[in-house]
């Protein structure tokens, strides 16, 4: 088989998703976009966390040229992405009971703020605990995940639950068990990911629902410019001094 077929197909797969993303989130997205604008109108803090490959769609929101300068990594040290040695810690990081409780103890979180939660199999005690713990401080939790990973895989958490029974929004990324979308008789593991595809994708529909929900109400969203045009860094020194205290990325 060439190589230009399997990049095809892997291409059709991804968009294959897209458009099963955008037929079928449609209601969470706008729900999720909704929530994040009426966080931001009545002053609360919006926040970010992914482990491992997760933590790639996380950071993609957050001080991004076009997005909203609201939001905030919320990050765990060891787990985000792949910058830890060996990466197989980040790994087990994700599987410690406690990890959660102990950064949300030390961050800015509080009562009236958005998290947004990324864990594709939603399986691992980390984030199952990051969400249970957002919500009893009073935290709107929107999880992003593969809801399928629920019904073929056992939770690592000891209440046996997975990240999507902890959170007010569900947006299912509806990639299958094992993130590798094809398949070939002379390669014996499957391979072609494509949940940083399809979450980033999400979280970005989200985020546009949300400048527009604001825009809607007459408020202007604290968005960000890119910094590579005219005029980008004065506009993004404005937009951060008039939300300093809500920005924990920019001290």
């Amino acid at each position: 088989m060439s190589e230009s077929k399997l990049a095809g197909q892997f291409l059709d797969a991804a968009i294959g998703l897209l458009q099963r993303v955008r037929d079928e989130d449609a209601e969470p997205i706008a729900a999720a976009g909704t929530l994040i604008a009426d966080t931001v109108a009545d002053g609360g803090r919006l926040f970010a966390f992914g482990a491992g490959h997760s933590s790639l769609a996380a950071q993609d929101i957050v001080y991004r040229a076009g997005g909203l300068a609201l939001m905030n990594l919320l990050a765990v040290p060891g787990v985000v992405g792949v910058d830890v040695v060996p990466a197989t810690l980040g790994s087990a990081l994700e599987r410690v009971d406690g990890l959660a409780s102990a950064v949300l103890d030390s961050s800015p979180v509080r009562s009236g703020d958005v998290l947004v939660i990324i864990s594709l199999s939603g399986r691992n005690a980390l984030p199952v605990e990051m969400a249970m713990n957002a919500r009893a401080l009073g935290v709107k939790v929107i999880g992003v995940t593969s809801v399928a990973y629920a019904s073929e895989t056992t939770s690592r958490h000891v209440s046996g639950t997975y990240l999507k029974d902890h959170c007010d929004i569900v947006l299912d990324s509806r990639i299958a068990v094992g993130d590798a979308e094809l398949t070939l008789d002379t390669i014996e593991a499957p391979f072609a990911p494509a949940s940083t595809v399809v979450t980033t994708a999400l979280l970005q529909a989200v985020m546009a629902t949300a400048a527009g929900a604001l825009a809607d109400r007459g408020i202007e969203p604290p968005l960000l410019r890119s910094g590579n045009v005219d005029g980008g860094h004065d506009w993004n020194s404005q937009v951060m001094r008039e939300y300093g205290d809500r920005i924990f990325y920019h001290h």
